[in-house]
């Protein structure tokens, strides 16, 4: 009987011979065994007493097979089978088991089915044998010089034949196993009596380097054990004697056991080599609360000559060691203000000043500009864990320069006694704020800086499972809705109080929007892990950064997102749209989390908070206009991508860093510009970089704003809610995209007077700037200005990027004329926009599915969208719906669809469904392929062939 199990007593790894014997020696006139694997399961895969990487179990059919992992870091694992569907418990602690039991009936894989520990390298083979295995063990031969063998195994227990330089091989010889060096839990398994050590795990401080004596290739194979760091600057090297080239070298894989690793030296036969043993690597973490790293030493044993390929059962192949490169330098941790904005490292013509620090703000965690430059500041003292109701510690303050010397030297209280506040927004009569489980609304007398009542609950049923990935950065959209994001791990059922379940909107991972007069909630998009920035460039499309996963995605409303971990709520969502990046901002093969502290090269890591596209006005160089800038967190440093339009989309591409902060402790979580072009930032500032559900681990004294102005950025002092709706309305043209969304906001607030809208209907009709007719055409929008009649007459317009507005505004009510709906199908088939299409697509996901046939048959005939970035999977979430409804109709327009991915899914679907209808449709389309000899039919024959079709 196939089941889980649980082994609760600490498990014995067994020696190497041990498991290698239970694997292999079976023999078919034997009764069914029951046969034990014992694996130590790390991020890097799971390890065999031997040391093999994802070993190959083998047993014969009907065997009992149980797999044991043990942990061998903090992290979780599990184990499970791909085709048996069985998985085990999942544990976390170093040094807890688990373990899987099932009979062997076919080959199969185990794996880890932790999101994302799989493509780290968590993967093995199951094998079902016949028989005993055979292995033939060659002898290998010491290499000579004068005709004496070398002392290249060490068991004169000396250093004959070698010479040292450095204090790691003063004293690198040992006897014992474990080492006096490693700890108890180090298995050495080394050859004869001695084997070298250039420090341990206990002197991995040590660095030198060894060299042998030159010898003569005399066969064509070589193998060496070696263990220790899988670290660049831990490793052994053969080197040509007469040239000094390396023709050979391999590090450890970040474990004790000795492994043979196996050299091709056919091509330096008679040739003179030399074995050079380096240790460079301290391993010393210059992050206060990382741990050194004690894989930082090299294990060496027994070279020997082979004349043909020795064959090791473990083997230390080089597509399985994944290297680190060496750590990243830090210059400071725990700096002063003033000293922290002096280590920082700006491009030429740019400045850092220290704006405000603690004691005046302390934990800043979220911020929005009034419309008098001002900063609305949250400090997140309840953070990490959410107080009890009515007793949480945090509180709004309102800081302002108002002298123009880079200084916040005006600062109030605004309100206090908040709880886990995450996000802020003002505008729309108040005060916006995230704090889970609730979005609050605060009304505010903005002329006083006071509330004019206590805090309302606008929406409730936000998680707070972890609480560094709850609703946050709030920000207002182009459209007049309040936008912000949501992480993976927190599950959140979004409601007004007191809705049922079925009133309510699930969301773990995504971007959701809230009109602030409709008092509407929707989810915009769903997807990606734990984005904690959102912005939007000047065509007002909205753009995520993230962390884990790749970083930067391109937010499409109705789009689903590659996840970090979980499903889509659709379960019919078979794939999803990936990054934009061309690139990532970690180095390394081992994952995202192995690059963090190693990565400056790369821009600093994985983890990114802050999401800023610059379109303060053209005092700052036209390179930064429409990029997008984000926090590396574990890299301390402002990364750039340039945002360039492809197809229906865009590619993110790497720039160079803004600048370097140069201070471990430093983490900017968000960043705006202002009225004067300059940018302000808020810093957490705290040594540890990661999130924790401890809320010891944080400091609770710290934290920084920060301005960075360029020398052509002149200070100015405004106040746009003294301005009139004529000089708000003007302001949609103003260069410095801030004076346009303030404006947008406040005429939103106030309504448009008919002056203000024969401006904007200007601006929209005849400026030259594309930028700036949409500005008006938002604002018109959000003012109630425009017509269904103005739409249609957009919808026509000769800039793709107003038709496409124009399209998401029609159908922002989820409905739409047949007038309309005629007008979108011949945009269908004849717009010659990919953006204009995408939009199209999009606003399909919003009407009934029923209103959808026309546009998409003829949106997925497009042959120009098949390898867009977007296209092929958005076409897919809007047709999905038609196959409940018409199956047979549903699979005409997947036959009729460019991308064979239509017809792929669509079929899938319905073969899930399993509906009368469903299956005779599905019946219907086998028949028809059967009378077709068309090659192009062979996969979905193939597909067809695998589904179960009963009448």
């Amino acid at each position: 009987m196939i089941k889980n199990c649980l082994i609760m007593a600490f498990c014995v790894i067994l020696c190497a011979n041990s498991f290698s014997s239970k694997a292999t020696s079976i023999d078919p006139n034997d009764p069914p065994a029951d046969i034990e694997f014992k694996l130590q399961a790390t991020i890097l895969g799971y390890f065999a007493p031997d040391g093999t990487r994802n070993p190959t179990l083998r047993a014969k059919k009907g065997d009992r097979i149980t797999i044991t992992i043990t942990n061998g870091e903090i992290m979780t694992h599990d184990v499970a089978m791909e085709k048996l569907g069985i998985k085990s418990e999942t544990i976390l602690e170093k040094g807890s088991t688990t373990s899987i039991t099932f009979i062997a009936v076919s080959d199969d894989t185990y794996f880890c089915s932790i999101p994302g520990h799989r493509a780290a390298g968590m993967v093995g083979k199951f094998e079902l044998i016949k028989g005993d295995e055979t292995k033939t063990k060659i002898t290998g031969t010491i290499p000579q010089k004068d005709g004496k063998a070398l002392n290249l195994n060490f068991e004169t227990g000396t250093l004959l034949d070698w010479t040292a330089s450095g204090d790691a091989f003063v004293s690198p010889i040992f006897t014992t196993d474990p080492s006096p060096v490693h700890g108890e839990e180090d298995k050495i398994n080394f050859e004869g009596k001695d084997f070298l050590s250039s420090g341990g795990t206990k002197n991995y401080k040590l660095t030198g380097t060894l060299t042998s004596v030159p010898f003569q290739v005399t066969q064509p194979f070589a193998s060496f054990l070696v263990s220790g760091g899988a670290l660049a600057d831990t490793r052994v090297e053969l080197v040509l004697a007469e040239s000094n080239e390396v023709i050979y070298k391999s590090t450890g894989q970040g474990r004790a056991t000795l492994q043979p690793v196996v050299v091709d030296l056919s091509s330096y036969l008679d040739k003179s080599i030399f074995i050079r043993i380096i240790d460079k690597e301290t391993g010393i973490s210059q992050i206060p609360y990382i741990s050194d790293d004690k894989w930082a030493h090299i294990n060496f044993d027994d070279f020997q000559f082979y004349a043909s390929r020795p064959n090791f059962p473990n083997e230390l192949k080089q597509e399985d060691i994944i290297i680190l490169p060496p750590l990243d330098p830090v210059l400071n941790s725990g700096l002063s203000g003033i000293e922290a904005a002096k280590a920082m490292t700006p491009p030429e013509g740019f400045t850092i000043t220290l704006a405000a620090a603690e004691p005046d703000i302390i934990r800043p965690i979220s911020f929005t500009l009034d419309p008098r430059g001002r900063l609305w500041v949250v400090e997140g003292h309840t953070y990490p864990t959410p107080a009890p109701e009515g007793d949480g510690k945090d509180r709004i303050l309102i800081f302002e320069d108002t002298d123009g010397d880079g200084t916040l030297d005006s600062r109030k209280v605004f309100s206090e006694g908040l709880n886990l506040v995450s996000g802020i927004e003002v505008g729309m009569g108040g005060v916006w704020l995230g704090a889970a489980p609730y979005l609050l609304f605060i009304p505010a007398d903005f002329e006083n800086d006071k509330p004019t009542g206590p805090p309302v609950k606008l929406l409730d049923g936000w998680g707070t499972d972890d609480t560094h990935e709850v609703l946050n950065n709030l920000r207002w959209g182009p459209d007049g809705w309040l936008y912000g994001t949501h992480g993976v791990f927190t599950h959140s059922n979004v409601g007004k109080p007191g809705s049922t379940d079925d009133e309510r909107t699930k969301i773990n991972a995504g971007v959701w929007r809230y009109h602030p007069t409709r008092h509407e909630f929707e989810v915009f998009a769903e997807g990606s892990s734990n984005p904690w920035g959102i912005d939007f460039n000047s065509y007002g499309h909205p753009f995520i950064t993230v962390c884990v996963i790749p970083h930067m995605y391109h937010v499409i409303q109705g789009a689903r997102y590659q996840r970090q971990a979980g499903k889509h709520f659709n379960p019919y969502t078979y794939d999803d749209i990936k990054t934009i990046a061309d690139h990532v901002h970690w180095v390394g093969d081992r994952g995202p989390h192995a690059g963090n502290f190693r990565s400056a090269s790369a821009g600093g890591g994985h983890a990114h908070a802050g999401a800023m596209i610059y379109l303060g006005g053209d005092t700052w160089p036209k390179e930064y206009r429409d990029n997008i800038f984000m926090n590396n967190i574990n890299g301390s440093r402002l990364n750039i991508d340039q945002l360039t339009r492809d197809g229906s989309g865009y590619v993110a591409k790497h720039q160079n860093d803004f600048m370097a902060m140069n201070d471990s402790w430093s983490q900017w979580l968000n960043f705006k510009y202002g009225p004067d072009g300059s940018v302000f930032a808020i810093d957490w500032y705290d040594q540890n970089q990661c999130h924790s559900p401890n809320p010891d681990v944080h400091d609770k004294s710290l934290g920084r704003i920060f301005k960075i102005s360029h020398e052509n950025d002149v200070w100015v002092k405004v106040d746009l809610s003294k301005a009139s709706s004529v000089e708000l309305a003007t302001y949609q043209t103003h260069k410095n995209e801030w004076y346009a969304r303030q404006a947008r906001t406040i005429l939103q607030e106030r309504g448009a007077t008919p002056e203000a809208v024969a401006v904007l209907k200007n601006i929209l009709a005849s400026n030259p700037e594309t930028t700036n007719r949409l500005r008006a055409l938002w604002t018109l929008h959000v003012t109630n200005s425009l017509s269904e009649k103005d739409l249609n007459e957009l919808i026509s317009d000769p800039d793709e990027y107003i038709r496409s507005w124009a399209i998401q505004l029609e159908v922002e009510d989820e409905r739409v004329s047949t007038e309309t709906l005629a007008q979108f199908a011949s945009m269908a088939k004849k717009d010659q926009s990919a953006l204009v299409r995408l939009y199209l697509t999009s606003a399909m996901l919003r009407l009934e599915p029923a209103m959808r046939w026309e546009v998409m048959e003829a949106l997925v005939q497009r042959s120009e969208d098949m390898d867009d970035h977007n296209m092929p999977l958005m076409f897919w979430y809007a047709v999905e719906p038609l196959a409940d409804l018409d199956a047979d109709r549903a699979l005409a327009l997947a036959e009729k669809a460019s991308n064979p991915l239509i017809l792929k899914y669509t079929v899938q679907k319905l073969s899930e469904l399993k509906t009368a209808e469903a299956t005779a449709a599905l019946q219907k389309l086998k028949k028809s392929l059967a009378e077709s000899d068309s090659h192009s039919n062979h996969e979905l024959k193939m597909q067809l062939a695998k589904i179960t079709l009963e009448p």
